[in-house]
């Protein structure tokens, strides 16, 4: 099975999120119609923080997600390709001791082999040049038995919901990005990463690819946005699961 390359530039990408970095999440809450947060409590529930977890958050923006593993009582790595996220995360959250914000790129990550128990990723593999790469890059920082989460948008599987849906992104939402961002462009694309987003059993089958076990996804809102899980393989000497 084959990832698609959908002509990201990672120079351009960090540009454009540098950009849009200050008014980023209040411009998703508006665009999403308040959904944003109900998709940040399902991953929250998903990735399972606990005190003592060591948590990596790629594509952690301005530390949204982050901040709830931390006070969930797990250390947390906010990793970002934009400097200018990290910059706006660090202003936010830079006070909580248990998050550190860390540049860097998710298809080569700064970190030894095994040494997170969680690692997650939420809307932000569509934008990864190679995501093949990045998914496998999880697996290698991932302690056995750890466990990665992955939420982004994804194929809607309501033929009803499908066609609303597209008529929102395609007339309503270009509309309500004028209005409500700097940046019109940079919504342009990332509306485009959205359409061109492979279906749930194609990640699915990444995930399996790179080695990790018990895969599973499950759809929220119709399939708008889909959560996929899956766990290292435990070592030999370990008899610890998780869930």
């Amino acid at each position: 099975m084959t990832t698609p390359d959908l002509q990201k530039r990672p120079e351009q990408v960090s540009s454009m999120f540098d950009r849009v970095s200050k008014h980023y999440d209040r411009t998703n809450d508006i665009l999403t119609a308040g959904i944003a947060p109900y998709w940040r409590s399902q991953t929250r529930h998903a990735v399972r923080a606990r005190p003592g977890d060591r948590v990596l958050d790629i594509a952690a923006g301005t530390g949204t997600m982050s901040k709830q593993f931390a006070d969930a009582g797990a250390d947390v790595v906010a990793l970002d390709f934009s400097q200018g996220m990290i910059d706006e995360g660090r202003r936010r959250h830079g006070d909580d001791p248990r998050i550190d914000f860390v540049q860097g790129d998710a298809m080569a990550l700064p970190f030894d082999d095994a040494s997170f128990d969680a690692v997650t990723i939420s809307f932000g593999l569509r934008n990864v040049q190679k995501p093949q790469t990045a998914i496998d890059e999880m697996l290698r920082v991932l302690r056995p038995g750890g466990r990665a989460v992955i939420c982004e948008f994804s194929t809607v599987t309501s033929a009803p919901v499908r066609a609303f849906y597209t008529a929102y992104m395609k007339g309503i939402m270009p509309a309500v990005v004028r209005a409500v961002s700097s940046d019109a462009d940079a919504y342009a694309y990332l509306n485009e990463s959205i359409e061109a987003w492979p279906p749930q059993p194609v990640l699915a089958g990444w995930l399996r690819t790179a080695g990790f076990e018990r895969v599973k996804y499950r759809n929220l809102s119709f399939g708008m946005v889909a959560l996929h899980k899956g766990f290292t393989p435990l070592d030999e000497s370990s008899d610890e699961t998780d869930q």
